[in-house]
């Protein structure tokens, strides 16, 4: 299932287009709005505990390791 989400802060993400290409980066503007598949899971870091989400875009595209602060519902 799609989800509109919105981005909360200005942040740079790696953006993976194929298997067959590298990762992109792409910057993501504060309030930008984008349809996407939320596969969420809890990440150990050194801080602790992190919720954190894997983002499977409309175009094909996937964003791993998304921490859960960085965007919101929309719907």
């Amino acid at each position: 299932m799609y989800h509109r989400i919105e981005f909360v802060a200005k942040f740079t993400l790696d953006l993976e287009i194929s298997s067959k290409h590298p990762l992109e980066r792409l910057l993501i503007q504060k309030g930008t709005r984008l349809r996407a598949q939320v596969k969420p899971y809890v990440a150990e870091t050194a801080a602790g505990p992190v919720e954190m989400a894997d983002l499977f875009f409309e175009d094909g595209t996937v964003t791993r390791r998304v921490r859960f602060a960085l965007f919101s519902f929309v719907e």
